[in-house]
């Protein structure tokens, strides 16, 4: 990803993409495929509300399983 110019504290590095890109996909293929943007921009919300990018891997975690519960509760 692109650097963010004046912005330093938006700069994800390697493992933090892949953190976000792996909520994309948690969401897109156990929700829906619209939930993956929605989820995505959610997430840097509560981030920007609450612990910052110290904070991403837990929520990234959290909202996984989220995704997760909800296809196991739609496919069941």
């Amino acid at each position: 990803m692109a650097e963010i110019s004046g912005r330093p504290e938006l700069n994800l590095n390697p493992d933090q993409q892949a953190l976000v890109l792996d909520l994309a996909r948690e969401a897109a293929h156990g929700v829906a495929r619209p939930a993956a943007p929605l989820t995505t921009f959610l997430a840097g919300y509560a981030l920007g509300a609450g612990p910052g990018l110290a904070g991403l891997s837990a929520l990234v975690a959290q909202l996984s399983e989220a995704a997760r519960s909800a296809e196991a509760a739609r496919t069941e």
